[in-house]
């Protein structure tokens, strides 16, 4: 199996639309004047290693990870790349990138340029990503436009977490436009466009997710579905939900379109790693053996393999 979506941090020192998020050991971070839980307690320190990862992943038996960068546990590209070069069958990662701040075209061409990164990932959900930071950021801002034809002349991979249904930063219409506009750039949509339980009962955010997956449709355009168990937790498990979800979707783009992923550490507040793997089964039992090892490792060496 490989994980579509992991993260490794060696402290959570980022920043987002409420302001600095900076841990405080035990699991905890503070935001402004709040402290929040938010990984499991691993003393002193708020990090995740490269090595803490690889014991997560052996003790699971998980092959590969994707390591993911985000606003919220802070960006740490060197950190990232140190960890494919210790670790280079384990890990696959995604450089951070904020092409809404002064000379990212600089640093998108450094990413390019360094091998231990496949692409980029964009974090732009409103609470923990770049639209909270930017507010009023659009994806289809047309200065963006050098970006996406880099990436896609580089074949590299724009990974995308549009945060909730229905807010700001969920902007379908303009990864539509990236999408088509750039054909051969593969682009990866986080968290299966975050299904919750507001969409119950409410066809107007139901409507809105549906045209997200739609997007799937697309040759270029895949998921992952990380993170599900933690949107539907007040279900406890087995998290029912999650396996409707995936199902609605595979049955709107089919199994070569969705890549499973855990969004660990975060994630092990939820259950831990070994029953989040148990779980990847158990949500795709209605496939065949072929088309669950699509979603659990096919798709995700053909999208982020080199």
């Amino acid at each position: 199996m490989i994980d579509a979506h992991s993260h490794v941090f060696p402290d959570v020192n980022g920043h987002v639309g409420d302001g600095p998020t900076r841990g405080i050991g035990h699991g905890r971070i503070k935001i402004g004047d709040n402290i929040i839980s938010v990984i499991p307690d691993y003393g002193d320190t708020t990090g995740f290693t490269a090595a803490m990862s690889v014991a997560e992943l052996d003790a699971a038996g998980i092959e590969q990870t994707v390591l993911l960068q985000g606003p919220f546990w802070g960006e740490c590209n060197d950190f990232a790349a140190a960890a494919v070069r210790q670790y280079p069958d384990r890990f696959i990662a995604q450089a951070y990138f904020d092409p809404w701040t002064d000379g990212w075209q600089t640093r998108l061409d450094g990413f390019l340029e360094t091998p231990e990164f496949r692409g980029v990932k964009i974090e732009f959900s409103v609470p923990t990503g770049l639209s909270g930071v930017h507010p009023g950021a659009r994806l289809d801002d047309p200065e963006l436009n050098p970006a996406w034809a880099l990436l896609q002349r580089e074949n590299r991979v724009l990974t995308l977490d549009l945060g909730g249904v229905g807010s700001a930063s969920y902007q379908t219409d303009a990864v539509a436009h990236i999408a088509t506009g750039h054909p051969d750039l593969t682009v990866v949509i986080c968290h299966l466009g975050q299904p919750g339980p507001a969409l119950a009962g409410n066809a107007a955010l139901a409507g809105l997710w549906q045209a997200q997956i739609e997007l799937g449709k697309l040759p270029n355009v895949f998921f992952d579905a990380a993170s599900l168990p933690s949107f539907f937790q007040d279900e406890g498990d087995p998290f029912p939900s999650c396996r409707d979800y995936i199902e609605h979707a595979i049955d709107i783009v089919g199994p070569e379109k969705i890549m499973w992923g855990s969004d660990i550490p975060g994630n092990l507040t939820v259950c831990s790693y070994a029953r989040l793997v148990e779980l990847a089964h158990t949500h795709t039992d209605f496939l065949s053996t072929a088309e669950q090892s699509l979603v659990l490792e096919a798709n995700a060496k053909q999208v982020y393999g080199k």
